[in-house]
């Protein structure tokens, strides 16, 4: 049978290096699974590969978008599942690599068929949004589908507006759309946990911060500053850099300094790799392994494709 390896883990533990070594031991390409690394204008923010590592292996997902385009978990699911069968034509082992929670997971057990929503439904929330507020949008989910609203995180613009965008779309609770059922694969997928001890990762953390402000961060968010409206731009990195150039206090209420907002940037990196790490460990199918141990990660991959 054919076989997906999933490399997976939170930000900064170490899934480029490693899934280089492999893509170049089972001769395969590398599938992006990383929501942040396809939009092009952004590669230092998102630590995505090198266009010398693009060159060395080829990679798909990756760069691939526009910030002003729209992209979505389901039309990953739907885009990398043609893009693995087609492959597979050709490669009896693939290499899937990324820490977005929802896109590993639609790679594995597919995503509940959502409706498509068009340009000027999501443009229109997305204005309501900017002219009301979260709260105000919480509460009107809290009506229209109370059954999403009693599991949804409150405080977090991407799932509201989301949910927000189907009831709007179909005239149906969002709730109505979400069944939960897991997909078949015609194929063995296996999946490869990284992680580190909590003070190494953290470290990894801060130093990448700090390598990213070298290779061009700044810059990077000064041209995305226009466009810091954007979806695509909400996220860790962007977002601290762009509230300190509006001259926004801190969170405690003191001025914001470069240095301050790069601190930001630091916390709220360790905050999400921790998320990441719950989300992922829900999952037992996972065998995790220290980055560093490439000979038993080869050995199991090998193990587990070449059984029987």
């Amino acid at each position: 049978m054919k076989s997906l390896i999933i490399v997976l883990g939170p930000t900064g533990v170490g899934k480029t290096d490693l899934c280089l070594t492999l893509a170049d031991l089972f001769h395969t390409p590398i599938i992006g699974a990383d929501s942040r690394q396809m939009y092009a204008d952004i590669p230092v923010c998102t630590a995505a590969p090198t266009k010398e590592q693009m060159e060395r292996v080829q990679h798909y997902f990756v760069r691939n978008l526009q910030i002003t385009d729209y992209f979505s978990a389901a039309r990953y699911e739907e885009q990398a599942s043609k893009l693995i069968h087609t492959l597979f034509g050709n490669h009896d082992i693939l290499l899937a690599s990324g820490g977005s929670m929802m896109y590993i997971d639609s790679l594995c057990y597919g995503i509940d068929d959502i409706p498509t929503i068009t340009a000027e439904t999501r443009e229109h929330l997305l204005e309501r949004f900017r002219s009301e507020g979260l709260d105000r949008l919480a509460s009107e989910l809290r009506i229209l589908d109370p059954e999403y609203y009693r599991q949804v995180d409150v405080k977090n613009p991407k799932r509201i507006l989301h949910a927000l965008e189907v009831c709007y779309q179909t005239g149906r609770p969002y709730s109505d759309f979400r069944t939960g059922r897991k997909a078949e694969r015609p194929y063995n997928i296996i999946r490869i946990g990284l992680t580190r001890d909590r003070e190494e990762l953290y470290s990894r953390i801060n130093t990448r911060v700090s390598q990213m402000v070298e290779n061009g961060l700044l810059d990077e968010a000064r041209r995305m500053y226009p466009y810091k409206g954007l979806n695509s731009l909400n996220t860790v990195g962007m977002k601290e850099l762009f509230s300190w150039m509006d001259g926004e206090p801190a969170p405690d209420g003191k001025p914001q300094t470069l240095e301050s907002a790069l601190d930001r940037i630091r916390q709220n990196s360790r905050i999400y790799s921790r998320k990441q790490m719950t989300w992922f460990k829900r999952d037992t199918n996972t065998q995790w392994f220290h980055p560093d141990d490439k000979e038993n990660i080869i050995s199991y991959i090998k193990q587990r494709a070449y059984a029987g």
